[in-house]
């Protein structure tokens, strides 16, 4: 049976090279970062270095690179620590996070009695500049703005530099999470008006458990971990330095190949694009994702004309014929309620249709969205 990996937004192949740095580190350089011996201080000199790397490309400072366990830790991190320590009272974030945000964000909300705001959407899911002018502008509270670059279902980009642009107008801080868009897009912090963005390798071709956030120097922010002096004693715990060093080789080699990489999954998502609306009719993309410019070139989320009992066996279907794809996101797949992100931009009635996020890397090939399509094209036909 041929196997086609298509939820490389859930987490990605890990490349040979990141293996064999991780493979290296676990084999010699098995010292703890924070002793003062030589097999330590070799340690902690890779992880420094790593730090280091990661600043560079994203014009950043070493300081304001802390390592985490991924996009879901910092989020909390950053949230929490926002409110606990900044003075935040409202939250203006949308419906359609990632739940990263959005539950934290809700439990925030709980315990210390903040403000939650959602942005209004319009039809395709972007946040609406105007309203969020509007809620950035009716008191004087401290406030914290967070929105995601890139959506992790329907991959729409939003304007992250003009909404950044409007946060600093209005001296509320700026949160976004970046997950999707990091090892993906070049940034430069010292352009886009960003406080904080959260990473995760995995979604990059590198390890899992293993991510950093951006904090801005001198952002006031205290640690939530307490114990040790890791991370210049941000977040206490010993370094998980074989990840680490992962996650800078995968970093290193996403920006190395970034055009050409960028250049290979553009055309195979607009080749997959092409397949299904010429041998699905009346299948629709969801969001923006058919869009090559408003949307990520790494995913596409599509509704496929099938009523809701077929609907049910689709995604079993599609993995006993090998094809692994998303209904949303990997974090819901535990889950028996449908995208929240779906939710809020689709009409009830369309929300009764499947509708599946297909990822692309550039491990992949056409013949595999070949295949794909056929499967596709032979279950709506049966």
């Amino acid at each position: 049976m041929q196997k086609v990996y298509l939820d490389n937004a859930a987490t990605t192949q890990v490349r040979d090279e990141v293996i064999a740095k991780m493979q290296e580190a676990l084999a010699v350089y098995y010292g703890n970062p924070s002793s003062t011996h030589s097999f330590g201080r070799s340690a902690k000199t890779a992880v420094e270095k790593a730090r280091k790397t990661i600043a560079k490309t994203l014009n950043a400072q070493p300081s304001e690179i802390i390592f985490t366990s991924g996009g879901t830790e910092a989020d909390n991190m950053i949230l929490r620590c926002s409110v606990r320590d900044l003075g935040v009272k409202t939250i203006i974030t949308s419906k359609i996070e990632h739940h990263a945000v959005l539950h934290t964000a809700e439990e925030l909300e709980k315990e210390y009695g903040i403000s939650l705001q959602y942005v209004d959407l319009d039809e395709h899911g972007n946040p609406k500049l105007d309203h969020l002018e509007a809620l950035l502008s009716q008191d004087d509270s401290k406030k914290l703005v967070s929105l995601m670059h890139v959506n992790n279902e329907i991959g729409n980009i939003i304007d992250i530099k003009a909404i950044g642009q409007l946060c600093r107008e209005h001296g509320a801080l700026f949160h976004s999470d970046t997950v999707q868009s990091i090892g993906h897009y070049s940034w430069d912090v010292q352009t886009v008006p960003v406080d904080f963005m959260t990473a995760a390798a995995h979604k990059f071709h590198g390890p899992k458990g293993i991510g950093f956030a951006f904090i801005r120097k001198n952002s006031g922010l205290k640690p939530l971990i307490f114990g040790g002096s890791q991370e210049r004693g941000f977040r206490a715990g010993t370094e998980p330095f074989h990840n680490i060093v992962g996650l800078e080789e995968a970093f290193v080699k996403a920006y190395e190949h970034l055009g050409q990489e960028t250049e290979t999954v553009a055309a195979l998502k607009q080749y997959f694009i092409q397949k299904v609306k010429q041998e699905i009719p009346g299948a629709v993309f969801n969001g923006l994702s058919d869009d090559m410019e408003k949307s990520t070139y790494t995913l596409v989320n599509v509704r496929l004309p099938f009523d809701k009992q077929k609907g049910l066996i689709l995604l079993f279907h599609l993995d006993m014929k090998g094809i692994a794809c998303s209904k949303g996101s990997a974090c819901q797949s535990g889950s028996n309620l449908g995208s929240h992100v779906l939710t809020e931009i689709l009409p009830e009635e369309e929300l009764e249709k499947p509708s599946l996020r297909f990822s692309f890397s550039m491990y992949n090939t056409k013949e595999e969205l070949d295949y794909t399509v056929q499967v596709l094209k032979e279950f709506a036909e049966n």
